[in-house]
């Protein structure tokens, strides 16, 4: 893809969405770096030497939109997460909040930006989704599942967009160095729950040995990102980072069944030794 005309990156605050719309101004997009709250991107311009403009946009509040004319990158970022809680224990007005901005405001804001896109081929959509949806996650149902139905959402829309010269990206995030993601390294909500305290410590475990090592910079992401964006003849789902480049590379050898057995499967054997040995030692 070449470089010109304009990139607008949603929850460009902080994190990945920051740190993306900086490395497309960097790469010669006119980016536009869009959030709830301006104040909080005031010194985005001062990080690089491309252009950048800061504006607010409420991916839930279709009033905010403002696409620009010469529009060519989408990059849908914005999102939230909620407690980590068993389904039995779950919060149904979080998830509905969540999938608000997770998933209604994707498709709300890419909707608006298909004639623009359309106007201006080649372009693209980039959606961020996460890794999570490949593995199975203990607790995070309500975040994987609404980051699942933007991945479902992005399948279908990639076959309706394609006679327009708009391609679609997906990029699957996994522990990158956000505000999102050291929130979610405290203790989880499922711990609360006694019948879900051993999986909740088992899984706690694992996370400490095998994800929070690996957790990578989000500027190095942003690079993964961006090269993505510009990969005309890639796929459409990308990692950024070591561990959601292993796990897309497992999903795509494996059927479901066999990942299962790799990550759920692995979690549920785990807390059975662990209980087994409670009783022995009684």
């Amino acid at each position: 893809m070449d470089i010109h005309g304009s990139a607008l990156v949603t929850g460009a605050s902080r994190g990945i969405g920051r740190a993306v719309a900086i490395e497309l101004a960097n790469r010669g997009f006119d980016t536009v770096a869009t959030m709830r709250d301006p104040e909080a991107g005031a010194s985005m311009a001062d990080e690089t030497g491309g252009r950048l403009s800061v504006r607010r946009l409420d991916v839930t509040d279709p009033s905010t939109f403002d696409v620009p004319d010469d529009l060519r990158v989408l990059v849908n970022n914005a999102g939230i997460d909620t407690d980590y809680l068993p389904v039995e224990h779950a919060n149904i007005d979080d998830w509905r909040r969540m999938f608000e901005t997770n998933v209604f405001g994707v498709v709300s804001l890419t909707a608006a930006a298909i004639p623009t896109l359309r106007a201006n081929q080649p372009s693209v959509v980039c959606t961020v989704t996460s890794s999570s949806i490949i593995a199975s996650v203990p607790f995070f149902s309500a975040y994987r599942a609404s980051k699942a139905a933007a991945s479902a959402f992005g399948d279908s829309l990639r076959v309706e967009v394609a006679p327009f010269g708009i391609r679609v990206v997906e990029i699957m995030p996994g522990p990158i160095d956000t505000d999102m993601f050291r929130l979610s390294t405290g203790e989880a909500g499922a711990t609360r729950f006694a019948d879900y305290r051993p999986l909740a410590g088992v899984a706690a475990d694992l996370r400490r040995e095998h994800a929070d090592p690996r957790v990578v910079d989000p500027a190095e992401a942003a690079t993964a990102v961006v090269d993505a964006i510009l990969d005309s003849s890639g796929p459409m789902r990308y990692g950024c980072d070591p561990m959601s480049l292993e796990l897309l590379d497992l999903w795509r050898q494996y059927d479901d069944e066999t990942v299962f057995t790799m990550t759920g499967r692995s979690l549920i054997d785990l807390v059975a030794a662990a209980d087994d040995g409670d009783h022995a030692s009684v």
